[in-house]
């Protein structure tokens, strides 16, 4: 992989004439403007580390564990650089916190400093914006362009259900009549997705600003307007990734990018690349290019439809290893032919055409339509195809995404600027080159420590393990490992702040090595009864991270069944409304699985047990995992070592995380899988991608902490 290029010139920071402020003095504004705010030692660290980088043009990953705040550490010295600064976050929860709390704020501390008040702007897909074009046809629209699409098989559209859309509808109008941005985050209430689709227009059907007759008032592109004049841009991961591969047309020119919650970016950049064939789809399509065509071209576009029904479901779920069985290819060949025919039938959109926007929203999809079958059809060596159908029958569809996106990224993400990633995961195995590599940087590989390191390390090690815990250090238990050393690459390094947090007398890292290796789907019997001893000890407080839906029920069955302790399990309601009864019911368990690894953030004693069933492995029909590992097999290395492994790191790393959210937190996280201690090939890399808590193998002493932290 070619070296990343660097920004022509580094993001170049204000002059500071007459003493213009610089990074540092801004933090400081911004810190002491915070009720008990107080300078924490790793922050100052990032933000000065980021000042440097901003001068030299050299990117930077940074790991800022929770309670850093890193947020101030990368917005303070932003405020430095001329021109627009980028922001990207990959939750909605970080974007609102930016947007709604730490911006603001920061606006009106440094406002007195700077002699000026910056702005910020929040810039996101056009599917999130109001299209009052689309607003001003859905009256006149065919009904499957709007409410009332054919329904899913085994779904049913009755009357009430109508009803209820059609006055969603009549409220959308009336809110285009006052809102300012169009935003739907702004609707309150929201309505329903099926709702927002009719009135919302995706970027590849937007025939323009300057071809649509709301050009002048269109939402989206006031929007970016505001972003180009803006000090501080927040986007997300997934419009970043469209920018890349779009040839960076959608966000503003910019010289520096601090990439938030980067652990995410890799996954989000392959999602964007990512396309798929359905039936319902090109169904959609063809009704949508009917009026636009003559019947035996429309009738084409049914037939190869009516083709990928048949060849989805006479092919078995999961990952096409052997190429396109025959009767996909077939339905691939005739759709490929069918929308080449109906995209020339349909030609150019003209300056007199009577309605540029229908006929560009059909174009569009099957111009997407036709470049996912070729796409098909190559059988690329750079892309993996799978054949996907959920469990519940919602959908069937031919999915093709990269095997890889670091070239991608190489290639897009460096150039022209320069790049701050941070997170609180980002450094696996106590080294940051597995996540600088999938980034897309060049890292060198794992070195043994030199005689100094090593010496360090045991000495502080020796250190660690004198300090007081919240149990005795006995046999079984010991202080986990501490900082990570910088790695560095060509045109980047790296740097660790660590964390305000005290892990090693906060809480406690148990495994359970006495159980069995776990071998079946669910939760084990061993499991249960361990889960039962711990939560029994502590007397609820317990958030459940589990591998699979199964596993989750069955615990939550389990301690229904033989304790009084309340139980919360995901889906029985919604999620918002579990987290906060499991915040404020002291005794409750909340128990769920993927989304709530890195989306519960409880601190206080409300939340003093954070159980994970097993280590969080793909799974073996994971289509990407499985051939990005088969790969680097077949390239003669370990798929399940460069695969398998980092994947598990981030997830084990994020779900831990949800124990210790503030300074005053206390508790166990008790991993009940084995292999945590006795895998010798991947069990010491793991515990090393996680906070440096006090570790044990002991149930006794997990049951003890937990005992005593339940009588406080």
């Amino acid at each position: 992989m070619t070296p990343p290029r660097t920004a022509t010139g580094p993001a170049v920071p204000k002059k500071r004439r007459g003493g213009r402020p610089g990074g540092g003095e801004l933090l400081a504004a911004a810190v002491g403007a915070v009720p008990g705010g107080a300078a924490r030692p790793g922050q100052q660290q990032m933000a000065e580390a980021i000042e440097r980088s901003i001068t030299s043009g050299e990117h930077l990953l940074v790991q800022a564990g929770t309670g850093t705040g890193k947020s101030l550490a990368y917005l303070a010295p932003a405020l430095t650089v001329d021109g627009p600064v980028v922001v990207s976050t990959a939750t909605l929860a970080l974007q609102s916190q930016l947007v709604d709390h730490d911006l603001p704020r920061l606006a009106d501390a440094v406002e007195p400093v700077l002699g000026r008040r910056p702005t910020f702007a929040v810039l996101k897909g056009r599917h999130h914006y109001l299209c009052l074009a689309r607003l001003d046809s859905s009256v006149e629209a065919e009904p499957e362009d709007t409410l009332f699409d054919a329904p899913r098989p085994g779904a049913t559209k009755w009357l009430g259900e109508a009803g209820r859309l059609g006055k969603q509808m009549q409220r959308l109008r009336d809110w285009a009549e006052e809102t300012a941005t169009g935003d739907r985050d702004e609707l309150d209430p929201g309505v329903d997705d099926q709702v927002w689709r009719s009135v919302s227009m995706p970027a590849r059907e937007c025939v323009g600003a300057t071809r649509c007759p709301f050009g002048q008032e269109c939402f989206a592109e006031a929007s970016r307007a505001r972003a180009r004049e803006a000090d501080i841009v927040v986007t997300n991961h997934s419009l970043l990734a469209v920018d890349m591969l779009a040839g960076r047309h959608i966000v503003p020119p910019h010289k520096l990018l601090v990439v938030d919650e980067a652990h995410e970016l890799a996954d989000r950049v392959s999602s964007a690349a990512q396309a798929e064939l359905e039936p319902q789809l090109i169904d959609r399509s063809t009704r949508r290019a009917r009026p636009l065509l003559r019947p035996e071209v429309a009738e084409r576009l049914t037939e190869a439809g009516d083709a990928l029904a048949v060849g989805l479901a006479e092919a078995p779920a999961g990952r096409l290893t052997a190429g396109l069985p025959p009767a996909l290819r077939e339905a691939c060949t005739l759709l490929d032919g069918a929308t080449r025919a109906a995209l020339e039938a349909i030609g150019d959109i003209k300056a007199d055409d009577p309605d540029p926007v229908r006929k560009q929203q059909a174009k569009a999809a099957l111009d997407e339509l036709s470049t996912t079958a070729q796409r098909l059809l190559e059988e690329a060596d750079h892309d993996v195809a799978w054949v996907e159908k959920p469990e519940n029958g919602s959908r069937r569809a031919l999915v093709v995404a990269p095997l890889s996106v670091a070239g991608t990224l190489a290639t897009h993400l460096y150039d022209e600027r320069t790049v701050v990633a941070t997170s609180a995961t980002l450094a696996l195995g106590g080294r940051f080159d597995t996540v600088a590599r999938a980034l897309g940087l060049d890292a060198p590989p794992p070195a043994p420590p030199s005689p100094a390191a090593a010496a360090l390390a045991a000495t502080a090690a020796a250190g660690r393990a004198g300090t007081t815990s919240p149990v005795a250090s006995t046999d079984g238990s010991r202080a986990a490992t501490g900082t990570v050393p910088a790695t560095e690459g060509p045109g980047w390094t790296s740097l660790d702040v660590g964390s305000p947090f005290d892990y090693a007398r906060q809480g406690i890292l148990y495994v359970a090595a006495h159980l069995p290796r776990p071998s079946v789907s669910g939760l084990p019997e061993a499991a249960g009864e361990e889960l039962l001893a711990l939560v029994g000890a502590l007397g609820g407080r317990t958030l459940g991270l589990f591998s699979s839906r199964r596993a989750a029920q069955q615990a939550a069955e389990l301690l229904r069944a033989r304790t009084d302790l309340p139980v919360l399990l995901q889906g029985e309601e919604a999620l918002p409304l579990l987290v906060r009864r499991f915040r404020e019911e002291r005794e409750s368990c909340l128990f769920g699985v993927m989304s709530l690894w890195q989306g519960v953030d409880v601190p206080g004693d409300a939340c003093q047990l954070v159980v994970i069933d097993r280590l969080p492995f793909p799974r073996p029909d994971e289509p990407l995992a499985a051939a990005r590992a088969a790969a680097v097999d077949a390239g003669g290395g370990s798929g399940f070592a460069a695969v398998s492994v980092p994947i598990a790191a981030v997830r084990l790393a994020q779900g831990v995380g949800r124990l210790i959210r503030a300074t005053g937190d206390r508790g166990v996280v008790a991993v009940l899988d084995s292999r945590l201690e006795t895998a010798r090939g991947y069990g010491p890399f793991l515990r090393r991608s996680l906070p440096p808590f006090w570790y044990t193998t002991r149930p006794d002493v997990a049951r003890g902490a937990l005992e005593r932290l339940g009588k406080s």
